[in-house]
């Protein structure tokens, strides 16, 4: 008689226990559900940059086929002459070579002193409500249109300059490079300001009481440590500078020729590739193919670039 009810009391306490697991279990398997959605999303996104890459590789390697079976490899490297539009043409990717290399040197001269000394003030020196002031508006200068630097370069950098340089030309590399460093120099001290920022404060502690000087730590410990990260943000800039297309274009002139001195008006790679990207020569020419000759190239520099960054943060990373 009296088990009865003690079944029935057990069954009242069994039936909630079993729809809190049972609700559990549900919570869990949407849980796991929704993390297999994240995760196979992302790993969408990675395939899709992936093969976005190696089709980009594909269509320059195979245009550029084409184009090396009219046009001696020797000849594209050796020449001086870059003349593909002309009645007697040359093909000579140095003329290019040597506006791009000139006006990137010329951008890392400013753009690698100044955004380092920028880092290592806003990092070490600068007050808090300084640096939260100053990292906007540095920012803010890696996000103005391209084309609005290079007609800066053109109007008021370029007429400047002439004061200085009577002879200096209308179109130069000098004041295209002048102004490219400044556009590149938000990459190079943004960068080397969170490296040095993730240096221990243990190590400047250490320095302290040693004796050393704001500066001398900043100088001889702080940026010896971050290293690896200053070396990331100087190879990001060197590639923003080699790969910059409407400074050039519009400051440097869009004449190939084969020259180092940056007072004279030169072509890069990038101002070539916009140049005959308008649509004045036919689909399928030898001019045409030229543009996938000359992208080849510029993506196996900025290759080399990365796979040297890649070593020097081995090289010289810390952990902590």
């Amino acid at each position: 008689m009296d088990s009865m009810p003690l079944k029935h009391s057990s069954q009242r306490l069994i039936e909630p226990i079993a729809d809190h697991r049972a609700g559990v279990w549900s919570i869990k398997l949407r849980r796991r559900l929704a993390e297999r959605g994240i995760e196979g999303l992302l790993l969408l996104a990675a395939l899709v940059s992936v093969f976005t890459t190696i089709a980009i590789v594909a269509i320059l390697l195979w245009e550029s086929i084409v184009f090396f079976r009219t046009v001696p490899l020797l000849d594209f490297l050796t020449d001086r002459q870059w003349t593909p539009l002309f009645d007697d043409a040359h093909f000579g990717i140095i003329a290019l070579l040597s506006g791009t290399l000139t006006t990137t040197v010329v951008a890392l001269l400013v753009a690698i002193p100044l955004g380092t000394v920028l880092a290592i003030y806003l990092s070490e020196f600068a007050p808090f409500r300084v640096r939260e002031l100053a990292k906007p508006f540095l920012e803010m200068l890696g996000g103005i249109p391209t084309i609005i630097y290079g007609y800066f370069a053109l109007l008021f950098v370029t007429p400047l300059l002439q004061r200085i340089y009577p002879d200096l030309p209308g179109f130069n590399m000098l004041s295209a490079g002048l102004v490219m460093g400044i556009m590149i120099v938000p990459y190079v001290s943004s960068l080397s300001e969170d490296a040095m920022r993730a240096v221990p404060m243990n190590m400047r502690e250490a320095s302290y009481a040693l004796g050393a000087t704001r500066l001398q730590t900043a100088l001889f410990v702080v940026t010896p440590a971050a290293l690896s990260g200053l070396a990331s943000s100087y190879i990001l800039g060197i590639s923003r500078a080699v790969g910059e297309t409407m400074v050039v274009a519009i400051a440097a002139g869009m004449q190939p020729s084969f020259t180092f001195n940056p007072l004279e008006p030169a072509a890069t790679i990038t101002a070539y590739i916009v140049q005959v990207a308008l649509g004045d020569l036919p689909h399928g020419s030898i001019g045409y193919q030229t543009i996938f000759a000359a992208g080849l190239t510029l993506l196996l520099i900025t290759l080399l670039f990365n796979i040297l960054g890649h070593f020097l943060r081995k090289r010289f990373r810390e952990v902590y």
